[in-house]
């Protein structure tokens, strides 16, 4: 159906995206933006936009659209598309391709984010023998349907996105890319969904912190699952509060530097949730041992391993592309070199471990970088040290909540500070045994309040 220019504003105004290309004038540069997308999942080219998503004053004619034809039909195969011409615009239907690899007289394009992405024959031929025929991201999934949007999270998004809260919701569903055949997809159940786990088990994040360097002591475990978005944030905020935290003096101001660079655990764990492959049962995995620190998520690579760093490409380009247009993501293939940049800076060793079915990234936490040895002694006092502090600070923190409210319970513990239930169960039989609170209820009924003084 012929777009009206009141639908193609609205259009422009998603922006630029996986799916949507804006193009200033006509020109050769069109013949890989048809074929990447093409090879990719389709897409519309918006020509007389400029990257700003503003209208310029071109005037179109036949010459124009038969240029366009031609860029189409010199694709190697052929490829036909569609052209309208609104005002001053045209709007060019790219459909995916139904023989792929194609190839420009440039070379063969795929679509990456935002991006056109050159890629030899080779490479774009093992990906597409590699990659699942029906994306699990554009399936649908029929027991989900709009009632099951949370729309605080909906409307959150295209905050952070920058995208009108004025659109009607089935355009922006549609051309975000989360409706196939007019229905709502896997990828909008996992944006959005209110009960994301209800529908994929295997979407959560599981973490752990161990005490040593195996997993036999567990001092910590958490599970998160919600939205991959709300995922990303508290496994993130999780990580913080787990690993070491450096103080560094700046002139007069006191820094706080976390062992591990923030920017390398956000860019790890971005990968694990935008590159996993979610048609495996495994989740996205983070453990913290006394020696390294680990993210680990099911999928292989979709190339060879010599070419990580050199090559992007995804087996989820929808939920990529969501993540960098809410600026999760800031550069699209860039991610593993500026990892390996920085870890290097900061003198800590890491190993890509990558087999047929996982991809994990080891990052060590040792001072002195025996990568992977035995464990330090100073390290570990120095964790002791940590852990016994914060044993002290949330014991006081109770202490002073009894004071306030009289009583509590260990789920009002776990909750404040985001521990295990045996964590908090350890603070409050220290407690006991120092004489200072005393254990009421019994069952599933448990509280605990301050010991009185019988002297007073």
């Amino acid at each position: 159906m012929k777009m009206d220019f009141e639908k193609i504003s609205e259009l422009i105004k998603t922006g630029e995206g996986y799916t949507i290309e804006f193009k200033k004038s006509v020109s050769s540069s069109l013949s890989k933006e048809i074929c990447a997308f093409a090879n990719a999942s389709g897409g519309k080219i918006i020509i007389g936009v400029n990257n700003d998503g503003k209208i310029v004053k071109n005037e179109f004619d036949n010459d124009d659209l038969s240029q366009i034809q031609d860029y189409a039909n010199n694709l190697d195969p052929s490829i036909k598309v569609n052209i309208d011409m609104i005002k001053n615009v045209l709007l060019v239907y790219v459909p995916e391709g139904k023989k792929k690899p194609y190839r420009s007289s440039r070379g063969f394009y795929l679509r990456v984010g935002a991006n056109s992405q050159k890629l030899s024959r080779d490479e774009i031929k093992e990906l597409f023998q590699k990659e699942n025929h029906i994306k699990f991201e554009r399936k649908i999934s029929f027991d989900f349907d709009y009632s099951e949007i949370d729309t605080n999270k909906y409307k959150e998004y295209l905050k952070n996105a920058q995208i009108s809260n004025n659109l009607s919701q089935s355009h922006v569903l549609r051309n975000l890319n989360l409706l196939t055949d007019n229905k709502l997809n896997n990828a909008a159940i996992l944006f959005f969904g209110k009960n994301v786990y209800k529908y994929f088990l295997n979407s959560s994040i599981i973490c752990g912190l161990y005490k040593g360097n195996s997993k036999n002591n567990i001092l910590d475990r958490k599970e998160f699952k919600e939205d991959l978005i709300n995922n990303f944030e508290k496994t993130f905020k999780w990580i913080q509060s787990k690993l070491n935290t450096n103080f560094i003096i700046k002139g007069t101001k006191r820094i706080e530097k976390l062992e591990i660079p923030e920017e390398v655990i956000r860019e790890l764990l971005l990968n694990a949730i935008v590159h996993r492959d979610y048609m495996a049962n495994g989740h996205v995995q983070v453990d913290i041992f006394i020696d390294r620190f680990e993210i680990s998520n099911p999928g292989s690579l979709l190339f060879d391993k010599e070419e990580l760093g050199n090559i992007s490409a995804t087996r989820n380009p929808i939920i990529q592309d969501l993540m960098y247009r809410a600026n999760y993501v800031e550069k699209i293939g860039s991610g593993i070199n500026r990892i390996k940049k920085i870890l290097s800076k900061e003198k800590l060793n890491y190993k890509f471990k990558i087999s047929s079915n996982y991809f994990r990234v080891v990052v060590s936490r040792k001072s002195d970088n025996d990568f992977l040895e035995e464990k330090s002694e100073s390290n570990e006092n120095r964790t002791k040290i940590e852990r016994k502090s914060n044993a002290r600070k949330r014991r006081q923190w109770i202490l002073d909540t009894l004071k306030s409210k009289g009583q509590i319970k260990n789920k009002d513990i776990r909750e404040h500070f985001d521990i295990a239930k045996s964590t908090a169960y350890e603070d409050l039989k220290n407690l006991i045994e120092e004489d200072k609170i005393v254990k009421k209820g019994s069952g599933s009924n448990v509280w605990y309040e301050l010991k009185m003084d019988k002297n007073k």
